[in-house]
């Protein structure tokens, strides 16, 4: 469910024309509705409301200060990955006591940084990483609160890019070695064992993987309880899937039943970490054509959005809806939807059905909220897009697009190279 919708031959983002934010803040351009990304939340965080739980939004899906803010304001707590992401959940009022910092590679400053805000738990990834804690916290005079992840070798049936529940995956700590990091834990002067963490992959769409991996992770919880360490967490991470074009993810109170059953027993506080399933349906980017262009064996529709601007078609595969805002009539005809950066992975959509467009129509590419502006970038020189976030009838420019100053700021010519 999302609030973008067509009325009398418009496409709106709740009660605005996206046609005039297109018009008054130019393309590429992101668009966020508040009412959906409120909607979602609760529509997830109360689908838990039977068990003990903390819902930590996945600030990588999308980063946004604003969009930080209304989910602090939602009551969410946050999962960071970087010293970056922990320092913007702060600053858009989300609690240090609310925030787990995942990430396998997390530095000392990062650590230190952590500590000093007081979050509640690091989602510790190696043992090594345990010992490098251990001595920062030590430095501090502090105790720092740990969950191991553990890798389940569950195969979470998504892109292999985004899975991270296989043994053969970079995260987490196989059950034996996360049973040999609890002993360190229970032996650690600095370190206090909080919880257990596990998280198995993005875009997943069905239940039975989450499942499978809280089958395992209540296996070792047992465990770890006979070393005589009390765990307060349960952190399952998120990875719920949503609906780009065909698939059909389970809806929150489905997947909260299902996780309810195997929690029986358990006297933990469940977290999750949503992230897609939150803000993903809740953004589009806006885009123009720029021209039409036909070869003798393919059909190209040029746009000025490019993969800098949305990266998941390039690098996944990934499939997002691309829709004329306003309704044509006419022959579908397939084409490639192509931007202008030089590479020939540079594309929104291939071999896609589309109305017939003209030079300077606006497409919104729908589902872009998550993974969208996060994973933009810079590449061929080009200013990363506005975003915009829409409140019934006003929209508010959230992010500025980035000018050409922007993109040289912080860069300088060595006086060396000056005097050549």
């Amino acid at each position: 469910m999302h609030h973008f919708h067509y009325r009398d031959g418009r496409l709106l983002a709740e009660e605005v024309s996206l046609s005039l934010i297109a018009e008054e803040l130019g393309t590429p351009c992101y668009v966020y509705s508040r009412a959906t990304l409120t909607q979602h939340f609760h529509a997830f965080d109360n689908a838990f409301a039977g068990l003990e739980h903390l819902v930590c939004y996945s600030v990588k899906a999308n980063g946004n200060l604003a969009l930080l803010k209304l989910m602090a304001d939602c009551g969410a707590g946050a999962d960071v990955v970087s010293g970056g992401e922990l320092f913007r959940a702060l600053r858009a009022g989300i609690p240090a006591g609310r925030i787990c910092f995942s990430g396998v590679g997390k530095t000392e400053a990062e650590m230190v940084q952590a500590l000093e805000a007081g979050i509640l738990m690091f989602n510790v990834e190696s043992l090594a990483e345990l010992d490098r804690l251990d001595a920062v916290a030590g430095r501090l005079g502090r105790r720092a609160p740990v969950a191991v992840r553990v890798n389940p070798d569950v195969d979470p049936k998504t892109h292999p890019y985004i899975s991270t529940g296989l043994k053969k995956n970079k995260f987490g700590l196989d059950p034996e070695a996360a049973l040999q990091a609890y002993e360190l834990i229970g032996r650690a002067e600095h370190l206090e064992a909080a919880g257990i963490d596990c998280h198995i992959g993005s875009q997943v769409t069905e239940l039975s993987p989450f499942v499978d991996a809280l089958k395992r992770l209540k296996l070792l919880v047992k465990r770890i309880e006979d070393l005589g360490l009390k765990l307060r967490y349960l952190d399952l991470g998120g990875g719920l899937g949503i609906n780009y074009n065909d698939e059909e993810p389970p809806q929150p109170l489905e997947y909260a039943t299902a996780l309810g059953q195997e929690l029986k027993g358990l006297d933990v506080t469940l977290i999750l970490e949503p992230g897609r399933v939150i803000v993903g349906n809740a953004g589009l980017l806006l885009t123009k054509v720029l021209y039409l262009k036909q070869t003798p064996v393919k059909r190209f529709v040029v746009v000025d959005a490019a993969m800098n601007d949305l990266v998941r078609p390039s690098l996944y595969g990934a499939y997002h809806e691309i829709a004329p805002l306003s309704p044509r009539d006419g022959i579908l005809e397939e084409a490639d939807v192509v931007g202008p950066i030089c590479e020939s992975t540079d594309f929104l959509a291939q071999n896609r059905p589309l109305p017939p467009l003209e030079a300077g129509d606006v497409l919104a590419v729908m589902s872009a909220g998550a993974y969208g502006f996060s994973m933009s970038s810079n590449y061929n020189a080009r200013g990363r897009a506005a975003e915009v976030m829409v409140s019934g009838r006003e929209y508010a420019v959230i992010r500025a697009r980035e000018s050409h100053e922007d993109l040289v700021r912080g860069e300088t010519i060595p006086r060396f190279l000056e005097r050549d």
